[in-house]
């Protein structure tokens, strides 16, 4: 996305069912931040005994779901016949190329007393010649992502290379994604990226003269990138990298040609798409 000045989103809520999330992507005049084209805040949500997240299978073409949490945990399960349980300061990479199915539940034991959730869940849009690729799925433990700590800041590199760091996690295009802690009064030199962009978690932060509040996303220009300043403690993501060109989303359908979403979409109404093996009693209809 170009711009010529700094855009500020803030996150707009979103019920999915039993709790809220905050989205700051895809929005009315910003779709996409290099390859990023959807940008989910999970929580921090409280649940009582009893509830917890159930998202039913549900099918995605020409992307790859990004989820990273900060607490709690996510049972994920997919087409390919993957079921891998997510914990804090994990990568879970899915690759949905041409089509693959998955689902997004915790476990009982997990549900049956109170519990929290808090994370991140992200799109990267796969290029052009790879949006038809076979699905695959990746898993990367917390201790397999490079962490450079020093006094009064922390970062993590989840996707990418940055600050001499590079993560083992397998990339399409040009891709960063970081996770940031800084302490208040803390000054961080931001990376290099064709298209940058930074979503404050906890805190506050401030670019120049224009703060950043929590919850909010700042879309930055090449002219903006030199420093950015923790007016308090905080917690924050940064994210970009190359540019794509535009790409079309439909319910959780992603393209570079409209004919794709609606194949994807006949495809689904009609069954055609795989099952999740060990859940296949229930699923996601079309919406409308």
């Amino acid at each position: 996305m170009s711009t010529t000045a700094m855009r500020l989103i803030q996150a707009q809520n979103k019920d999915l069912g039993g709790f809220q999330v905050r989205r700051c992507l895809p929005l009315k005049g910003c779709k996409q931040v290099g390859p990023w084209v959807f940008f989910d805040h999970m929580g921090p949500a409280q649940f009582a005994a009893g509830q917890g997240v159930d998202v039913r299978p549900h099918p995605h073409i020409g992307l790859a779901t990004v989820t990273y949490l900060l607490a709690g945990e996510m049972l994920h399960r997919d087409s390919l016949g993957t079921e891998q349980l997510i914990k804090p300061g994990e990568i879970n990479l899915m690759v949905a190329g041409r089509g693959i199915v998955h689902s997004e539940r915790q476990r009982q034991e997990v549900k049956a007393a109170p519990h929290s959730l808090h994370g991140l869940q992200l799109w990267l849009a796969l290029p052009t010649e790879q949006e038809q690729c076979p699905p695959a799925f990746y898993h990367y433990g917390a201790v397999e992502l490079p962490l450079l700590e020093e006094p009064g800041r922390l970062i993590k590199v989840l996707i990418g290379q940055a600050y001499g760091m590079h993560s083992p996690v397998k990339t399409f295009t040009e891709t960063l994604y970081l996770e940031v802690q800084l302490a208040a009064q803390q000054e961080l030199t931001l990376p290099d990226a064709e298209e940058l962009a930074l979503y404050v978690l906890q805190g506050g932060v401030k670019i120049g003269d224009v703060q950043v509040p929590q919850h909010c996303m700042a879309v930055l220009t090449p002219q903006q990138r030199a420093r950015l300043y923790a007016e308090q403690d905080s917690l924050l993501v940064l994210l970009g990298g190359a540019a794509l060109a535009r790409r079309y989303l439909d319910w959780n359908f992603v393209a570079s040609d409209p004919a794709l979403l609606q194949q994807a979409k006949q495809d689904w109404q009609s069954g055609r798409f795989a099952k999740v093996p060990g859940d296949e009693e229930e699923f996601i209809p079309y919406p409308g």
